[in-house]
């Protein structure tokens, strides 16, 4: 792992992990992409304690308690005249695009000043009032009909490693019945979960994005090809962090260890297979402090380089480029995490993790694999855009995850 503080980015010597079942499994080790992100090098002793002391969390067996379908509970009372189709035309002019958003931007929720994005400020506070074992966000910019089953697990697996942990939704569609009957399941059993429609012009007010918004708000800029939601997500969940602070996660995202140790922190997914170096950051994981000089860095990024023609060009690859350049720079004390941290498998192998095991030596395998995430992740990236349409089987990697790491524990199978 790195940690980049006031002197800049050092590289100490590397941390050397015992290779499990070396002898039985050595081509799946070989194979598997996530034993290369134990080479990586340490430089952080307060960091290397970090992942060194996790608790593995061995829940046995959680009860799978019955509990309607999230999804078709959903759907009661909600017509697909609701959807709109806000993806971008493709194979289009800039200007034929720009025309496109000019009609479509009325209907946009997000870009709306309502009675409800008014009181955002006044929400958050009173929310976030008293004790929050974390202070966690997510982002939905899409209908609430689509917040799905896999949506539900990440949070489901959030409460259950943070119990009293405080999640705000940023999402004008999920602020609504709808969203309320979706977080209903976890309300009832005191967990504390607020899906918010955010006032975007609050959170970007002085802040090096305020005035890119505005022009997209206008209709005078290009939104690209990329649909505009996921832009919108890359620079909500940096605002939100920039005013109040605390812990962003994709609702893709499995939790298995507290967070707590974690401050001024990013991820990263995927490492310099000979020097160790980080190769690639992500932003579906992202811890800082109020005001953090970093963050702030990332906001300048999207605004002045914003391109909605290249995937991934105003999320992961934005981090990368900023932490690159300032990595070294004096004033930004932040700790890059090794993939293993979050991304334990990349988005090419996350299938491995959903098939049942069909023999002995990939039943052991699993079982290596179980324990060291146990042991040394704080979670797992779904991949959903990869994984949403793989099915998860009994005694996968995944299913004993989720059910591991589960309160609610609805409809695994079938998600």
């Amino acid at each position: 792992m790195f940690e980049c503080q006031r002197h800049g980015c050092r590289v100490k010597r590397p941390i050397f992990k015992t290779i499990y079942f070396a002898a039985i499994f050595m081509l799946l080790v070989l194979a598997d992409s996530l034993f290369c992100n134990l080479s990586l090098h340490n430089v952080a002793s307060r960091t290397k304690r970090n992942l060194s002391v996790l608790p593995n969390r061995g829940t046995s067996g959680a009860r799978q308690i019955p509990l309607n379908s999230v999804t078709e509970e959903a759907e009661e009372g909600y017509s697909e005249d609701h959807q709109r189709n806000f993806n971008p035309p493709i194979n289009v002019t800039a200007e034929e695009r720009i025309d496109w958003f000019r009609k479509v931007l009325p209907e946009f929720d997000i870009f709306k000043s309502t009675r409800v994005t008014q009181q955002f400020e006044g929400r958050v506070g009173r929310f976030f009032e008293g004790e929050c074992e974390g202070r966690f966000f997510m982002t939905w910019i899409s209908p609430a009909i689509s917040f799905g089953r896999r949506e539900f697990i990440a949070m489901d697996s959030l409460f259950t490693v943070h119990p009293n942990g405080c999640l705000m939704i940023l999402s004008p569609s999920l602020d609504s019945k709808m969203g309320d009957r979706i977080l209903k399941p976890f309300q009832d059993r005191g967990f504390r979960v607020l899906a918010v429609a955010p006032d975007a012009p609050f959170l970007l007010k002085d802040t090096p994005a305020e005035i890119w918004f505005d022009e997209m708000k206008s209709g005078r800029k290009d939104p690209g090809e990329i649909p505009i939601a996921q832009n919108l997500s890359n620079l909500l969940r940096l605002a939100v962090l920039y005013k109040y602070g605390g812990v962003y996660l994709d609702t893709d995202f499995i939790v298995l260890n507290k967070f707590s140790r974690l401050r001024n922190t990013i991820g990263a997914q995927s490492v310099h297979p000979v020097s160790g170096n980080w190769s690639r950051l992500n932003n579906a994981v992202l811890i800082f402090d109020k005001n953090h000089p970093l963050v702030y860095k990332f906001i300048e990024e999207f605004a002045l380089t914003f391109d909605g023609n290249k995937w991934g060009h105003n999320g992961p690859y934005l981090v990368s480029r900023v932490v690159d350049r300032v990595g070294r720079r004096p004033g930004y004390n932040f700790t890059v995490l090794p993939p293993l941290a979050f991304y334990p498998v990349d988005w090419n192998r996350i299938g491995t993790y959903f098939p049942r095991p069909t023999d002995s030596v990939t039943s052991k395998w699993v079982e290596a694999k179980l324990l060291q995430l146990g042991k040394e992740a704080y979670g797992v990236h779904l991949w959903n855009k990869q994984s949403r349409k793989l099915k998860i089987e009994p005694e996968s990697i995944i299913a004993k995850l989720i059910l591991d790491h589960c309160s609610i524990c609805h409809n695994v199978y079938t998600s």
